[in-house]
């Protein structure tokens, strides 16, 4: 079984790094444990460093790209319909706006590294707008090391420079996986679009399937089925992968869990913590204390 202290390396960890002894309570394992950063002159960029064992994380989005790479143990997770094992040694590439889920599918769980990367930023690092990945695990062992050692450096960097340099470096490992520009959206994507935004506009109200087949311009069960197929999820499920993703947004910004249950539209705070746990590993008040650090 891995270390329960799985981020120690040779290099000292940088004096701006939230750790946390002990394990959120909603975490089924001892050794089950995340972590967050951000770097304050760096906006749309979360790193993000995790041991799982037992935690199985429910549909999510992080609303960027997923940048990362396997370091030991398999996950396994649901990505735009399909299951996908990602082994040591492993890339994975994750588009904006897809939920996804997480789990181990070896006893000793996985150990894995990521960025979430705004599409924007990707957009201005490399100087190409519209990255897509076709494939969401890439096999190739000796990228997987350099990705990891890209953000083990991110992690650690203590300058601005130093970060930015090691950003581009990452972006520019990922681009041989990327499709540029992204391909032609499916048919009736735009329609579906619409109820996402409007989902993001109506975050705190109580929604009906009647009110968001209106939006869709279709029959309330033919709106379900298609959308269903389209984002491989249901719109109560996507309703609360954005309400979730907003609760970050808030936390990070500095909003207490008792403000931010209430502008995401969960029931209280009690509520937001089981909700986020479940989908990012860590309590909301962790998560605001790393971020924030």
């Amino acid at each position: 079984m891995a270390s329960p202290l799985p981020f120690t390396r040779g290099a000292p960890a940088a004096p701006a790094v939230a750790t946390f002894a002990g394990v959120p309570q909603a975490f089924d394992h001892p050794n089950d444990r995340a972590e967050f950063r951000r770097q304050a002159h760096r906006p749309g960029v979360e790193l993000y460093r995790a041991h799982i064992i037992r935690h199985a994380f429910e549909p999510h989005t992080h609303e960027a790209f997923g940048l990362g790479a396997i370091e030991t143990g398999v996950e396994r997770f649901r990505y735009r319909g399909a299951e996908h094992l990602a082994p040591p040694g492993s890339v994975v590439l994750m588009n904006p706006d897809e939920l996804h889920t997480g789990q181990a599918e070896t006893e000793g769980g996985w150990r894995y590294r990521m960025a979430y990367i705004d599409p924007a930023v990707v957009a201005r690092v490399t100087g190409e707008a519209d990255w897509w990945f076709d494939c969401a695990v890439g096999h190739d062992a000796a990228s997987a090391q350099r990705v990891t050692t890209l953000l083990d450096a991110l992690w650690q960097a203590r300058e601005p420079l130093a970060f930015d340099s090691a950003l581009y470096a990452l972006l520019a490992e990922f681009r041989r996986h990327a499709r540029v520009p992204r391909p032609l959206r499916a048919e009736g994507a735009p329609r579906f679009a619409r109820v996402i935004d409007y989902l993001r506009a109506n975050l705190a109200r109580r929604l009906s399937l009647d009110e968001l087949a209106d939006v869709a311009g279709l029959s309330p069960f033919h709106f379900l089925r298609s959308f269903q197929a389209q984002h491989h999820a249901t719109p109560q499920q996507m309703l609360m992968a954005l309400r979730l993703f907003e609760a970050k947004r808030l936390l990070a910004a500095g909003e207490t869990p008792a403000q931010t249950a209430l502008a995401a539209g969960l029931t209280d705070q009690a509520h937001l913590t089981r909700a986020f746990t479940r989908r990012y590993g860590v309590t909301p008040a962790r998560y605001q204390k790393q971020v924030r650090a």
